[in-house]
């Protein structure tokens, strides 16, 4: 990113690292030679205090000048001259420097060849002043007057062109020190920029993922600083708004469902107690008669008794089983069951229910397996997913022929945010008239056969109640080779563009898991009927 955060701290502070080096060097080019003369003229003023103590009316403490103040002199580079009130020296080796200082302290006592120098500070007792000599060719900070203690003349003096040296000596140092520090700190500061930067990265996507609804998204650098409180946030608000938004998609779901249910309630009331009456006849007309059988010993041999209380029994049980589903779906349509929409893995429904349901399969000789991801999060209602689940494969077992095959299979339409579950099974078609007619309550292509594993045409009604309770689609298709019972549910993943990539280009390994199965084509034409409870 052209301005992530990391440049931008970089930039920060290079510049004013680079701004900060700059300046010392120019303070120093500007400033540091006034700097050094300033100092000098301290050191001055104090040599001119220790020499002013150590000579006065008693005389000259010589031990004080062969000792303490002959080291000053050469620290500081000092030069020193005093002359006595008849201009004699008193101080001072004899050197020709020496001769030449006490010549010119003389003549500016009497006001003599001083009109070339710059006076920086004049008192009563001497004056400080920036002088260049001719003679060898420097320049000087002087200081030069009369002693208060003993009147006595002093001149010292220290030369300039050591600072100057220093100045240039130390800019040429500083210049240096800059450009090492600068490639030092630009390495440095990309680095610390980079580790501030990341936990921020991190919860710019994890906002991002957030933004896409998927709540899994955590924050996990860590930190006890503000950016660190900042991500303890993020995961309390990730955790609050997937709480939020399940209760409001349960709220929503079942505001939905009661609008829709108060419309055709009445309506329904009078198709269900007009099927269930309908559907109750038979085996009642069958209690009946084989019941009176029994009553007049119609046959007495006990085969025959046995065989009419086989039929009782079973015409009860069915008519049982029966009332137990209409009740289920009783509820279903008229809202006393309430839906909770949950964020759950459909995945690992489908792999227990195939496990579940392996017995069955086997007992019809039939193969179940399951093709689709691992992991596919959906927002419904667990328990009434499973319940279509079972609906759809008791009617898979119970139709299944050719092949013998039964395939669960999971998929995301591209662009849709829905998850698509299919049973296929082989076997015949359903007549295209009756396609849309198997989701009525008690409908029955083949009766006989209906009656042949006990159904009672209640199974897909069941089914139907549920996918219009979550308000998603579902169906049925005839396919290549069979049937094959669909529905849909929400999308709960929140896929990041990595992996919705992909999800669009899957590996090869991925694709030849997802292909359908081979199956042969079988002629539409036999009949269909609704799925039961396994």
């Amino acid at each position: 990113m052209k301005k992530s955060v990391a440049r931008q701290l970089a930039v920060m502070f290079i510049s004013l690292l680079v701004l900060v080096m700059v300046a010392m060097l120019f303070a120093n080019n500007v400033f540091l030679e006034r700097f050094y003369e300033i100092r000098l003229r301290s050191i001055l003023i104090r040599a001119y205090t220790l020499v002013d103590a150590h000579i006065g009316e008693d005389g000259i403490d010589e031990d004080y000048f062969l000792g303490e103040f002959s080291e000053l002199e050469r620290s500081g580079n000092i030069r020193l001259v005093v002359l006595n009130l008849n201009y004699e020296p008193v101080i001072g080796n004899g050197e020709s420097d020496d001769v030449v200082m006490a010549g010119r302290l003389y003549a500016y006592s009497m006001g003599f060849d001083n009109d070339d120098a710059k006076i920086l500070e004049e008192t009563d007792y001497y004056t400080i002043q920036k002088k260049t000599d001719t003679r060898m060719g420097s320049d000087f900070l002087e200081i030069w007057g009369i002693l208060a203690g003993s009147g006595y003349h002093i001149i010292m003096r220290i030369p300039m062109e050591s600072i100057r040296a220093s100045a240039r000596i130390s800019s040429e140092f500083i210049l240096y020190t800059i450009v090492i520090a600068i490639l030092v700190s630009i390495f440095m500061i990309g680095w610390m920029s980079r580790r501030i930067a990341k936990p921020i990265r991190e919860l710019t996507i994890l906002s991002e993922r957030m933004a896409n609804l998927d709540f899994d998204a955590r924050y996990t650098s860590g930190g006890e600083n503000e950016i660190g409180q900042l991500g303890d946030h993020f995961n309390r608000m990730s955790r609050t708004l997937e709480t939020t938004i399940s209760e409001l998609k349960t709220a929503n779901n079942e505001l939905q469902r009661n609008l829709d249910e108060k419309i055709k309630m009445d309506d329904e009331r009078r198709e269900f107690l007009s099927n269930v009456s309908h559907e109750l006849k038979t085996p009642l007309a069958l209690i009946q008669g084989y019941a009176e059988g029994l009553k007049d010993c119609v046959n007495d041999d006990p085969e025959s008794r046995d065989y009419y209380c086989d039929v009782i029994i079973d015409e009860a049980g069915k008519m049982n089983t029966l009332v137990r589903k209409l009740l289920t779906l009783n509820q279903l349509e008229f809202g006393e069951d309430v839906v909770e929409m949950v964020r759950f893995d459909l995945a690992d429904l489908i792999r227990g229910k195939v496990s579940s349901t392996q017995i069955l399969a086997a007992q019809k000789e039939a193969e179940l397996g399951y093709e689709g991801p691992d992991s596919l999060p959906v927002w419904g209602d667990e328990f009434k997913v499973e319940e279509v689940l079972t609906n759809y494969l008791s009617n898979a077992i119970n139709h299944v022929e050719g092949e013998r095959k039964i395939v669960i299979r999971a998929v995301r339409p591209e662009g849709s945010g829905k998850v698509r579950v299919s049973v296929f099974n082989t076997g015949e078609g359903i007549p295209e008239e009756d396609l849309q007619l198997v989701w009525d309550k008690f409908f029955k292509v083949d009766k006989a056969r209906t009656r042949a594993y006990g159904g009672s045409g209640v199974g897909l009604s069941i089914v139907k109640a549920i996918m219009e309770s979550f308000h998603q689609a579902y169906g049925v298709n005839n396919v290549p080779g069979g049937v094959e019972f669909w529905f849909e549910l929400e999308d709960a993943a929140g896929n990041t563009e990595e992996e919705e990539q992909e999800e669009n280009d899957p590996g090869q390994e991925e694709q030849l898991m997802r292909r359908p199965a081979k199956t042969p084509n079988v002629p539409v034409d036999a009949e269909w009927v609704s799925a039961e409870d396994s």
